[in-house]
């Protein structure tokens, strides 16, 4: 197997991204990078906790249970435990469940969902102390954020959704590096990974499930070709990049825009894992800035009565996501396709001055008050916006007297420097838990995490099954 550009000499991609996670050690990963990691954790970890709270947890949990039956792996919130891969699933499910869970905005990618699961749950097979899987899922996310900069948007425009693609490569690395397979090994695996990376965007249309079956999946998978890869089986050398892998296959149009250099640029110096935002709002991302914007006119407003029309200003790429089809973001049928209605989001924040996870229950979905105001708004593109490096958006109100109100965010909270805090993601994070966990348990849980790297991951894991 070749792992070098006949062309150019170099070093192959897939072979660079092995030999950076083989050789890394934790003693290499910057002090302010480790922390930023920690509470990147606890706020993955508290999301998977909330979701428990959701339909969606117990139906998924049936069907895993009812797949491979009990295991010795934790499943985030409960006391039952599954094996290995199904727990890794249950856990990605949950950890991306509500949308909640951060996203590296350049790349468009929930980095921490595409690599926790995996590496919290083989950590706990493995017995590894919490050094290797912190070591391990700093890596992964490295690899995970490079994929989505790579394509600089293009899975999206092809109808893949991101964290559902990379999360299998992200997690062959992260897989590998606890296994502590050697650089050709990692190799293999990413190359066998290659073969199972997918995740559709369709849920759009509906509201479906699915989005948060993806990098669960991708854990699955991940694992798998990790467990591949340790014993012989071999994978292509080039699935990025190679006639028919996965920039071809995946981009179709928008493959000639994929910068391959940028999947192991600056890997080991450069790390942008501590870019990545965390979401104050349970909602698409895209979302945000407007949100911001909404949440920040609301004082301004007499009353949602007296508002006449509200215009919602998101980035232009983004409309296809949040704003279309028009008619159903104006009355979402499902609290998952509220999250990707920018009306809804819009007109509950102009309401409330807030939007959280119970403006995702039921009965705010059918607030009346809400759906006609929603009725008022309109998407457009933002001249002003800032994306993709922020996801900037703005809000301009005119009311019943003619009268014109504007706000505009272009650095949307939770990001850049507005990025959460220790404190901030702790109290996200008693919030989000506290839903299924009383408060003494939350607390153990939170300061724990906190900790993570600094004892074996049994112990962490033995107070993340919500007792």
């Amino acid at each position: 197997m070749t792992a070098i550009d006949k062309g150019t000499g170099a070093l192959l991609p897939a072979r660079r991204i092995a030999e950076f996670a083989a050789a890394l050690r934790y003693e290499d990963i910057p002090a302010t990078v480790r922390e930023r990691a920690r509470i990147q954790i606890l706020d993955g970890l508290g999301v998977g906790f909330a979701s428990n709270a959701f339909a969606f947890a117990d139906r998924a949990l049936a069907g895993l249970t009812a797949l491979g039956g009990a295991g010795d792996c934790t499943v985030l919130g409960r006391r039952q435990k599954l094996p290995l891969r199904d727990a890794a699933l249950a856990n990605g499910i949950l950890v991306h469940g509500l949308d909640f869970d951060d996203t590296h905005l350049a790349s468009i990618v929930h980095a921490t969902a595409a690599c926790l699961p995996a590496a919290l749950t083989l950590a706990e097979a493995l017995d590894a102390s919490g050094e290797e899987f912190l070591t391990a899922y700093t890596a992964g996310m490295e690899v995970a954020i490079r994929i989505g900069a790579a394509v600089k948007g293009g899975f999206h425009h092809a109808g893949y959704h991101a964290t559902g693609i990379v999360s299998h490569f992200s997690n062959a690395v992260v897989a590998g590096r606890l296994l502590q397979l050697s650089a050709e090994q990692i190799l293999h695996a990413q190359g066998i990974a290659s073969s199972s990376a997918a995740g559709l965007q369709v849920f759009l249309e509906e509201g479906a499930w699915t989005k948060r079956f993806h990098p669960g999946w991708g854990a699955v998978a991940g694992i798998t070709a990790a467990h591949l890869a340790q014993h012989g089986f071999i994978g292509p050398s080039r699935p990025y990049e190679g006639k028919f892998g996965l920039f071809e296959s995946h981009l179709q149009a928008h493959a000639a825009e994929a910068d391959v250099a940028a999947l192991s640029d600056g890997l080991g110096e450069r790390w942008d894992l501590a870019d990545t935002a965390i979401k104050p709002y349970p909602v698409c991302h895209f979302i945000h800035g407007a949100a911001d914007s909404a949440i920040a006119l609301r004082e301004r407003i007499p009353s949602v009565e007296a508002i006449r029309s509200v215009r919602i200003l998101v980035p232009a790429q983004t409309l296809p996501i949040v704003a279309e089809p028009a008619a159903d973001k104006l009355r979402p049928a499902t609290d998952y396709a509220a999250k990707f209605s920018a009306p809804f989001v819009v007109a509950t924040c102009l309401r409330l001055g807030r939007f959280g996870l119970a403006e995702l229950l039921p009965q705010a979905l059918a607030d009346e008050a809400t759906l006609a105001l929603a009725a008022r708004s309109r998407c457009e593109a933002d001249p002003d916006t800032a994306f993709p490096t922020y996801f900037s958006g703005g809000v301009e109100v005119t009311l019943q007297d003619g009268s014109t109100l504007r706000w505009h965010e272009r650095v949307n909270s939770g990001a850049g420097e507005r990025k959460l805090d220790v404190a901030g993601a702790s109290a996200k994070f008693m919030g989000a838990a506290g839903m299924v966990l009383d408060t003494a348990i939350a607390t153990r849980a939170r300061d724990a995490i906190l900790a993570i790297d600094r004892h074996p991951i049994r112990h962490t894991t033995a107070v993340l099954g919500g007792s």
